[in-house]
């Protein structure tokens, strides 16, 4: 389970994080909706761990995995290997595997540059849902993608998802991606921002 209670979060005399408190079950997919620059993106980074500049406390499992909005890959190492430099334990076959399973199986000797944009996505899906996750955050996963491809990713991650059954807290401005992925759904608005239960208009 992750467990969220910030009181606030500020960048200099600016507040942007007001009173946030929600909890995320194993197997439960909360997505938060929001406009640009109301502060879903600086949420995720405080409940990943990334910033910890904040009054207030996060509870997260130990095994966490992000999913950003770029593929965030290591230029210079294989495709093969961007999976196992994160996952060392589990060894070359659970790797191959993690790539047959995004469609990758025949690309682990290439480089990311080597890949299209669609292929670094998958490989990113690949990464984070290697070492099974108990915990999974997406920021804007599906972001800059033509309908198409947004579509096979968006399947590709629901699917993910459903075998992995991690607690899984995702951010997007698309409200239909919410409502076809979210078990639950939260608003951030405000200055500061804060949540509320979304209510469909």
């Amino acid at each position: 389970m992750i467990t969220v209670g910030i009181r606030s979060k500020f960048f200099g005399a600016t507040q942007v994080l007001g009173d946030i408190s929600f909890t995320v079950a194993g197997g439960e997919t909360v997505a938060v909706l929001g406009p640009s620059g109301v502060g879903k993106s600086t949420l995720l980074r405080i409940v990943a761990g990334i910033d910890t500049d904040f009054d207030g406390r996060v509870d997260r499992p130990e095994n966490m995995a992000i999913v950003f909005q770029e593929p965030t890959l290591l230029r210079w190492r294989s495709v093969l290997d961007n999976l196992m430099v994160v996952h060392p334990g589990l060894g070359r076959d659970r790797a191959m595997a993690a790539l047959e399973r995004v469609g990758l199986a025949s690309k682990g000797a290439d480089f990311p540059g080597q890949l299209s944009l669609g292929q670094q996505r998958r490989l990113a899906l690949a990464r984070a849902f290697m070492g099974r996750p108990e915990g999974l955050i997406m920021d804007e996963a599906f972001v800059s993608l033509d309908p198409a491809l947004a579509k096979t990713m968006f399947d590709l991650t629901r699917s993910l998802i459903a075998e992995t059954q991690p607690a899984t807290l995702l951010v997007t401005h698309d409200i239909a991606e919410a409502e076809a992925l979210a078990t639950r759904i939260l608003s951030l608005s405000g200055s500061p921002a804060t949540l509320s239960e979304h209510t469909s208009a």
